[in-house]
């Protein structure tokens, strides 16, 4: 087909062998359409074996398309080009529903905000709602290692396109090796040369939520939009804040149906096992069968009693099972305070996370060093690539990670929704960071991950408390376990170093001195939202 601007865009089309006028599925990505994001999703055959017209689009100046790519400018105009020349496709009956996850989940918000006609629906998985925070950073820190090799990624693609093998085989070995460190001069080179609208240092020069990320975002353009849409996520996806910052925002002026489903998955595999943890065959990708159920419904009518419509799914973590449930976020909270002798950095029994009247408890502090030559380092969760659950007993025990753990359960504790945390800290420096953990500590001593949060202190104000947002959860933390908080000063290369405001005069780098206070007159605290059975 042909954009408004006389560019050509390229796409794979599959048919059923019918007469029958049909819908079209149409999913819009940037990595090659015979890909077609099947890493995650069924075979664009399977789709059309369900009774659908399939295209798989590459978008403006990816895989067989014409034009240059750059990051999103074009989306909105090329979507709708898009949508009008699909609904007049031979065959189709003037419907079109779209599918995809990360990219190809943005494009469909962007074909949504185009108000094309023919589009009914969407089902946009772990996608970004605010470019900004949703995406390259989070509580203003710099979403380092994703960034950085989605960045080679993208480039080395284009550097292929080009013809610039050299240039390609640099990137593709750096994406094998990924310089987390520090980037060679000859790597730099090329990745600033074929870097997709140089998007990588863009967002490096812009660290704070401007009008830059503003013109770029969804967010700023989705007023108008009124769609149903099957909104889908996973509790280890770096972009679950994202999803559920749509799918929240929708379903308060939205007419239509916005159904929720999250599972145990980070942005890909989406399987029955991550990381260290099996979540058995009860976890595995069922998105598959539910979009044929949702695109059945709204693009041919054909209604369902299937449990994939219920408007919120969730999986349910540690009992491992599927939970459909009214609101996602319950407006029941246990709090946990934090206390310790101040050696909860160097016994991991030291500290506590206690539900007792913080009146009692006398003003503590606890004192970490950040060490810029060993600083912390990522181990699952949802900002790296390897995310998911991981055994960490190891890295707690660390002299710089501060851990508060509770007494052990008499009974199951169902978390759902937010985890917040609200922590009065001090450093030696006007910038540092704040890195927080959640984990589940087993009788044998191992301890499992399920919840992360991280940010960017970029004022030091000790008497005012630091209000930090984890990721969203869902799981059942058995009896006989506890709950771990761990906080450190850095989670390297999940996030880039910060390493504070530093006098242009030093020629070395100086270690941060970091306090975290608990007590009645500095009620740091863990924030559970939980269920209310």
């Amino acid at each position: 087909m042909l954009t408004r601007d006389g560019v050509k865009l390229t796409a794979d089309i599959y048919r059923p062998v019918t007469n029958e006028k049909l819908p079209v599925l149409l999913m819009r990505q940037p990595y090659g359409k015979a890909i077609a994001s099947t890493v995650v999703y069924a075979h664009p055959k399977w789709y059309a074996c369900q009774g659908y017209i399939v295209v798989i689009q590459d978008v403006r100046g990816r895989g067989e398309s014409e034009g240059e790519f750059s990051l999103f400018d074009s989306e909105i105009e090329d979507g709708y080009d898009t949508l009008h020349w699909v609904a007049n496709l031979k065959g189709c009956n003037g419907k079109i529903g779209m599918y995809g996850f990360s990219y190809q989940g943005m494009t469909q918000l962007y074909c949504a905000i185009s108000q094309h006609p023919a589009l009914k629906t969407i089902c946009p998985a772990m996608i970004a709602y605010d470019l900004y925070s949703d995406w390259a950073y989070e509580n203003d820190a710099f979403c380092y290692e994703l960034n950085l090799a989605w960045a080679i990624q993208l480039a080395a693609e284009t550097a292929r396109l080009k013809g610039d093998f050299k240039a390609y085989q640099i990137l593709y070995l750096a994406s094998r090796n990924l310089p987390l460190h520090d980037i060679p001069i000859i790597l730099e080179e090329v990745l600033r040369k074929y870097c997709p609208s140089n998007f990588y240092y863009q967002w490096l020069s812009h660290p704070k939520s401007s009008d830059y990320w503003r013109n770029l975002s969804p967010k700023t353009y989705f007023n108008d939009v009124n769609l149903p849409m099957l909104h889908i996520g996973g509790w280890f996806d770096t972009y679950l804040r994202g999803t559920l910052n749509l799918y929240q925002e929708m379903t308060k002026k939205s007419s239509f149906q916005q159904s929720l489903i999250i599972g145990a998955w980070s942005h890909l595999p989406w399987g029955n096992t991550l990381g260290d943890r099996h979540y058995t065959q009860e976890a595995n990708n069922n998105i598959n069968e539910l979009q044929i159920h949702w695109f059945n419904k709204y693009l041919k009518g054909i209604e369902t009693n299937n449990l994939s419509l219920n408007n919120i799914q969730l999986f349910q973590m540690g009992s491992n099972k599927w939970i459909n449930v009214d609101n996602y976020q319950s407006n029941k909270q246990i709090i946990f305070y934090l206390k310790s002798t101040g050696l909860a950095n160097i016994k991991d029994d030291d500290g506590k996370l206690t539900i007792n009247n913080y009146q009692n408890i006398e003003p503590q502090e606890d004192i970490i060093i950040h060490d810029f030559w060993r600083s912390p380092s990522s181990l699952g969760s949802h900002a790296s690539i390897l995310a998911g659950s991981f055994e960490r007993s190891k890295l707690d025990n660390r002299s710089d990670v501060i851990t508060y753990t509770s007494d052990i359960l008499t009974e199951d504790l169902e978390i759902i929704g937010d985890v917040e945390l609200i922590v009065y800290a001090n450093a030696d420096n006007e910038s540092f960071d704040l890195s927080a953990v959640i984990s589940q500590v087993f009788p044998d001593g191992k301890v499992y991950n399920f919840s992360q949060g991280y940010i960017k202190v970029m004022e030091n104000k000790p008497e005012k408390p630091i209000n930090l947002k984890l990721q969203s959860t869902c799981i059942n933390i058995e009896k006989n376990t506890s709950i771990r908080l761990s906080i450190s000063c850095a989670n390297f290369p999940a996030y880039s170093i910060n390493y504070g405001k530093i006098k242009p005069e030093l020629s070395h780098l100086t270690p941060i001195t970091i306090s975290i206070f608990s007590g009645n007159l500095t009620p740091s605290q863990l924030i559970l939202n939980i269920s209310k059975n």
